[in-house]
């Protein structure tokens, strides 16, 4: 579905004026999409997309995977989220995973950043270096 040059800008202000304090603001969201199908302004399908598209990115960079072959013990996801948010500040969603493919380490996703730690993918390199 191709959006408008218009729809596009409309969502992206409606998306501005749903932050407080730079974080998304849920309720304003509900309010503003609730507006929206309410007045139902020119193209007002297009702006919902878009802002449905701008909403899902942001929640998606504050969102943080943290997956490890074994359980961390609590000192160590302590030390992993006070990491993560000195990078990336408060406010970040975390989920701890369990991943045995991983044989060892750590690998942590937040939003398109990926870190990765793991022993599986530094064997994977050294394989590829040969």
């Amino acid at each position: 579905m191709k959006i408008s040059k218009q729809a596009q800008r409309e969502a992206r202000q409606l998306f501005r004026s749903c932050l407080r304090n730079g974080r998304l603001d849920e309720a304003r969201v509900r309010q503003t999409v609730a507006l929206l199908s309410e007045k139902k302004p020119r193209g007002y399908v297009e702006i919902l997309v878009r802002l449905h598209r701008l909403v899902k990115l942001d929640l998606e960079q504050h969102a943080a995977r943290i997956e490890s072959a074994v359980e961390l013990p609590g000192e160590t996801r302590q030390q992993v989220v006070q990491h993560l948010n000195q990078i990336y500040g408060d406010g970040l969603t975390l989920s701890f995973a369990q991943n045995p493919a991983l044989l060892g380490g750590l690998r942590i996703q937040v939003g398109s950043d990926l870190f990765d730690g793991s022993v599986k993918t530094r064997l994977e390199k050294l394989e590829q270096s040969f």
